[in-house]
């Protein structure tokens, strides 16, 4: 029987949809630090993720804040903040953020916190009105500077938070995401029970994520339709969103309705990477694109659009990966096929996967907390 945890306790808050990126990210930190037992206590809001059970799991607690909105979080935040006093807050988006920074100077003083974005802030904010533009920026700008710590998961995303809030490049740090876990290979040969890919089906192509604007899935229907005019292969999209039925739709008037399917959401997404031909990623802008990186780990061939940010850093100019402009279908489509034709070998992959491995970004995020490391990371952080 393992002795009592001595490190210090780390808090983590997001509000997430329980089944995006950043649920995984969050699930992968709490368990690596459970099992180098880093007590580590979730804070979660009704009807939000990421959904994690904690049973049996030895220095990890689920607790309720006793909201049902980021905007009535803040009580509760204090609360917890007053009576636990952790060594250490992560948070995630920008109204965590900036509860998170409100209660901090409230109830804890002490508290390490970090603040996280995942996204590239200046896309993101694009599409809002002039008002809610400038009222985020300032927002930003003169509330992140009260966190001890900004993380973001790529060079380009931070690049672009100071240019476009106008904070100091050396107050944003860049800590890799924790993706790739030892489990991918074993999870990828799971039995996958669709009839797609029996042997002797035409090829897959494979994307996942929410089906909404950011992902545009519409421009990677259009590719899959003029790949599909030229050979046989067939389209799925994990994932679920409100435009689902459009997607469909267009799918249905482009000809190729019968080739495309959209199951929803997967808790085990790595068959399905493992075994698809190709992996697109189509996005219009990410913070860094997990299942591009677990795509990789999974020795999938990829084709990804050149958005900011992400998909260039992580394919580093290797050509393990063809990049493509965001929204362009003919050349998504010529670079889907090149990857049937010439696939990149696995090897070429694996290398592009290292720094997103979960112990060493795990490691990272305990030293960017100002939490040391158990000893039995290995880190000497």
């Amino acid at each position: 029987m393992s002795s009592a945890p001595t490190s210090p306790r780390i808090a983590i808050f997001v509000a997430t949809s329980g089944h995006s990126g950043v649920d995984r990210i969050i699930k992968n930190l709490v368990l690596q630090f459970d099992a180098w037992d880093q007590p580590v206590d979730l804070l979660v809001i009704r009807g939000h993720g990421p959904s994690i059970a904690v049973d049996g799991l030895r220095c990890a607690r689920r607790i309720e804040l006793g909201a049902a909105h980021v905007n009535t979080a803040l009580p509760g935040l204090i609360r917890y903040l007053h009576r636990e006093r952790p060594a250490a807050l992560l948070t995630d988006k920008d109204r965590v953020n900036r509860i998170a920074i409100i209660a901090r100077s409230l109830a804890s003083p002490e508290t390490q916190l970090v603040v996280r974005l995942g996204t590239t802030v200046s896309v993101n904010l694009a599409d809002r009105g002039v008002l809610e533009r400038w009222t985020q920026r300032r927002s930003m700008r003169n509330l992140y500077p009260l966190a001890d710590r900004i993380i973001l998961p790529s060079e380009d995303a931070a690049n672009d938070l100071s240019a476009y809030t106008g904070l100091a490049r050396s107050q944003i740090q860049v800590v890799r995401s924790p993706v790739v876990s030892d489990q991918i290979d074993q999870l990828g040969k799971e039995p996958l029970d669709h009839p797609w890919f029996r042997k002797g089906e035409p090829p897959v192509v494979l994307g996942v994520g929410e089906l909404g604007y950011r992902k545009d899935f519409a421009t990677l229907i259009r590719a899959f339709a003029e790949v599909r005019r030229t050979r046989p292969c067939r389209l799925l999209i994990l994932g679920r969103g409100r435009r689902r039925d459009a997607l469909l739709t267009l799918a249905d008037e482009l000809g190729v309705g019968t080739d495309v399917a959209l199951p929803g959401f997967v808790a085990n997404p790595y068959p399905y990477l493992a075994k698809s031909a190709v992996y697109v990623l189509s996005s219009r802008w990410e913070g860094l694109p997990v299942a591009l990186i677990e795509a990789l780990a999974c020795g999938t061939p990829v084709v990804a659009t050149d958005c900011p940010s992400g998909p260039r850093e992580v394919l580093d100019d290797t050509g393990a990966g063809i990049l493509v402009p965001v929204g362009a279908v003919p050349a998504m489509a010529a670079a889907i096929s090149a990857q049937f034709d010439r696939p990149a070998e696995r090897a070429s992959l694996m290398q592009l996967i290292e720094p997103y491995r979960i112990p060493e970004s795990a490691a990272a995020y305990l030293k960017v907390l100002g939490v040391p490391a158990p000893a039995s990371t290995g880190s000497s952080s």
